[in-house]
């Protein structure tokens, strides 16, 4: 079949399905079709990072649409100074687990630094390294003109693609740090036409991350894809946080735009300094924490 008929039976594939698919609910699978749907009926859109099995399992409980693992990982779980060190490797490992708990969340990989900039062939196969190993259900990558080919590619092999404008942490030396993008007439301009051209690549969604709220809302009314916003307001189709951000997990750095929804750094900081005490104390374990003594007549036949 053509390139062009592939990614064209794509999108009538989706818009015809969305009438059979209901919106994310614990029990339904979220996939493609359900953000698409979810958009044209005005629903908003949750996603989370994940990057472990247990956590997944909560945030699927919870009727979370959206899973993301973020090459952010390399920030809060390995403790890289920035995204640029995260491997394929890194990424497929966390990938896994995460696939593996969530049941009816949307799982989202994103291709990390220089797994697709260099060329299509780099994209498409370690896109499907992420689909094949990792088992997720999309990838995300970052940039708009400059990669439409790579989404292009990798699309038509079949493989749904989340993409990713305004600020883009792979390109943070570029920008000259965590700046606000689409600032000025030109820069927005920008945003909104690399928008429509990576819908008209395949991609199924874009996160937009840390644009001006009414850039966004603007963006959001204009193409017909699912845009998921970083600290862009409320006008997009839906929302994402790096997890620890939002249950205020580290206090060395809080965004603007991120909200804690609970405070566990303090709770978990609490119970690791009273574990700590109790077993300096010798309070713990205590008799309910152990298992019933073999007593004397075993212990005497060790000898």
């Amino acid at each position: 079949m053509h390139v062009v008929s592939i990614r064209t039976y794509v999108h009538f594939f989706i818009a015809g399905r969305s009438r059979f698919v209901r919106r994310g609910t614990v029990g339904m699978k979220n996939t493609v079709a359900t953000f698409q749907e979810m958009k044209q009926k005005g629903e908003k859109i949750s996603m989370l990072t994940c990057y472990d099995y247990s956590t997944a399992k909560l945030m699927d409980e919870a009727g979370v649409n959206s899973l993301l693992i973020g090459d952010s990982l390399g920030n809060v779980i390995l403790g890289y100074e920035d995204t640029l060190s995260v491997t394929m490797e890194d990424m497929i490992h966390h990938t896994a687990p995460v696939a593996r708990g969530a049941k009816n969340a949307l799982v989202i990989a994103d291709m990390p630094f220089m797994s697709y900039q260099a060329s299509v062939y780099d994209a498409v196969t370690n896109a499907g390294r992420l689909m094949k190993e990792g088992r997720a259900n999309a990838v995300k990558l970052e940039g708009g003109a400059a990669v439409c080919e790579q989404i292009r590619v990798i699309v038509d092999a079949g493989i749904p693609v989340c993409a990713h404008l305004g600020l883009t942490p792979q390109s943070i030396n570029a920008f000259g740090g965590h700046k606000v993008q689409g600032k000025s007439a030109e820069a927005a301009r920008e945003i909104l036409e690399d928008a429509k051209r990576i819908e008209e690549a395949g991609a199924f969604a874009v996160v937009l991350e840390c644009i001006p709220a009414d850039l966004a809302r603007k963006i959001s009314e204009t193409i017909s894809i699912p845009t998921i916003g970083i600290g862009a307001g409320p006008g997009c189709d839906g929302q994402v946080l790096v997890y620890q951000d939002m249950l205020a997990l580290f206090s060395d750095f809080k965004p603007k735009f991120v909200k804690n929804f609970a405070n566990i750094g303090e709770q978990m900081t609490q119970a690791f300094k009273d574990y700590d005490a109790e077993v300096k104390a010798n309070t713990f374990p205590a008799a309910e924490h152990c298992f019933k003594d073999v007593g004397e007549e075993v212990l005497d036949k060790l000898y």
